[in-house]
């Protein structure tokens, strides 16, 4: 069947320029570059261009350009140039539209909506540079009261503790499966959440027996629907286990990792036939009420001597903030909350572009219920989705968030560039690869050296809006809404988001 798709990125070559040193060829996974020895010429065939920058980057005479395809249909609101290839694509293939990465439509943005406060004359502010900053969480159940016991010089703590996990920074890696992304890549975020005191999420693929010694206590393990990869071993080498009941780029569906992709390292750790697909069930088929989530949790918390607390992911959806509530009093220890714009390997486009709410909306909702139902101390609550810099950590913080989880930062950082083929499984970066030619392209020790660049970066920039602010610890931050002013918002965001408007 004749494609009747137009290109969506259009590559010029400066003929001047190139050199036919052929690096273009070998770097691009979609064979968009050739070489013809009998004219002695490089071509591009633009069609299956995915924009992923990766032949511009490593052109050594900087004779590429990538950018979109300015051929485009007839102007129409309705029907835009999107609506129309992704029609023409379904009437040719019979499918769903798949697609990766984050929601890329112009919702609003609340983190860019919102300004922090300053110190100005009688509340001084605080130099991070010579002064004490706290950055510091504790991810866990507080208790209700603190009772303690002084006997001389000595103070000890006679309360039953929960368990707690400390971490250097309010910043977690988001959950990246071992086979939605390459062994280098989850083995660097591994070794950058062990260097710099963090923790990373191993998603629901399980984790290489291999790493269980080394990065288990920086781990947070899921055990989502499909099981793979659990076993006591798993369970009790982690720092956190969390429940995936649900994520922000695709609530309410599972996920399918394909067979191709189920290579023999994989299947191992996943504890499933090579080549087989790895689906996920939407439903845990265990749990059909709070009631039976509840067991599931105290049943996580047996098998790990109730040493580990245990963590509940859920999406952002309507009511999500009775449906974190409900997940507190069943016993959860952590609340991670997905947003709409969470980013994914794979998800149907309709679900991720349309299905769920703001981050933003959603953890504003779930600290307010919970603080007026009085067991906001009761757990900690993980923010996840968008989260872009510094800047958008902090408002999470001053809306109720104790940590957060980045993902697409974490890759962006590691090379990514967001051109949402994932799914394809021809990464060009060497992310979300399977392909043993492409994941040796990301090298761990520099990518994790990068991502330890990016915390500290962004751990400095926490510290001077703190410091800025004449606060001298995150815990102090912690949905303090009065630090936070809305600009440019209707009445009812303000009132969702419980916070004033600018110059109030």
């Amino acid at each position: 069947m004749f494609s009747h798709l137009l290109p969506e990125f259009l590559v010029e070559r400066r003929s001047d320029r190139c050199i036919k040193c052929r690096v273009c060829e070998r770097q691009c996974p979609n064979g968009v570059h050739h070489y013809d020895p009998e004219l002695d010429l490089m071509f591009s065939d633009e069609s299956p261009c995915v924009g992923c920058q990766r032949c511009v980057v490593f052109c050594p005479t900087n004779a590429l350009s990538v950018y979109p395809h300015p051929t485009t249909y007839r102007p129409n609101a309705s029907w835009t140039r999107e609506k129309l290839q992704d029609l023409k694509k379904q009437a040719e293939t019979g499918g769903v539209i798949l697609t990766g990465s984050g929601n890329d439509k112009p919702y609003r943005i609340y983190w860019d909506h919102l300004v922090l406060n300053a110190s100005q004359v009688t509340n001084p502010s605080i130099d991070p540079l010579r002064e004490p900053m706290e950055l510091r969480t504790y991810l866990g159940r507080k208790p209700d009261t603190l009772e303690v016991e002084v006997c001389g010089d000595r103070v000890s703590i006679t309360s039953r503790l929960s368990p707690n996990v400390p971490v250097e920074t309010p910043i977690l890696f988001s959950a990246m499966s071992y086979g939605a992304i390459s062994y280098q890549a989850f083995v660097s975020l591994a070794m950058a959440a062990k260097e710099f005191g963090t923790l990373f999420n191993t998603g629901e693929g399980g984790l290489p027996r291999e790493m269980r010694e080394k990065f288990g206590p920086n781990a947070v393990v899921q055990c989502a629907s499909g099981r793979f990869g659990v076993d006591p071993e798993y369970l009790n080498s982690a720092a956190v286990v969390e429940i995936k009941i649900g994520q922000g780029a695709k609530p309410g569906i599972g996920g399918h990792l394909p067979g191709e992709k189920v290579a023999a390292n994989i299947a191992l750790t996943r504890m499933i036939p090579e080549g087989t697909d790895a689906l996920s069930p939407a439903p845990q088929h265990d749990i059909y009420s709070i009631e039976d989530l509840s067991m599931l949790i105290y049943a996580l918390k047996e098998a790990t001597n109730y040493e580990k607390p245990v963590s509940v992911k859920i999406a952002a959806v309507h009511n999500v903030a009775a449906i974190a509530s409900g997940i507190v009093r069943a016993g959860a220890d952590i609340v991670a909350i997905d947003g709409l714009r969470g980013g994914t390997g794979a998800a149907p486009k309709a679900i991720r572009d349309n299905v769920g709410i703001p981050i933003e909306l959603a953890l504003a909702a779930v600290d307010r219920r919970l603080r007026e139902e009085g067991i906001r101390h009761k757990c900690s609550i993980i923010a996840a989705s968008g989260i872009r810099c510094s800047a958008d950590v902090v408002k999470a913080i001053a809306l109720g968030a104790d940590a957060v989880y980045i993902g697409s930062a974490a890759l962006v950082a590691m090379g990514c560039t967001l051109c949402q083929k994932c799914y394809t499984g021809k990464c060009a970066w060497g992310i979300c690869t399977q392909d043993p030619y492409l994941s040796r392209r990301l090298n761990p020790e520099i990518a994790s050296q990068r991502l330890v660049n990016l915390l500290r970066g962004w751990s400095h920039e926490i510290k001077e809006m703190l410091g800025g602010m004449g606060i001298n610890a995150i815990e102090s931050l912690r949905g303090n809404r009065e630090h936070l002013r809305g600009v440019g918002l209707e009445g009812w965001e303000l009132d969702v988001l419980g916070v004033k408007g600018a110059g109030e």
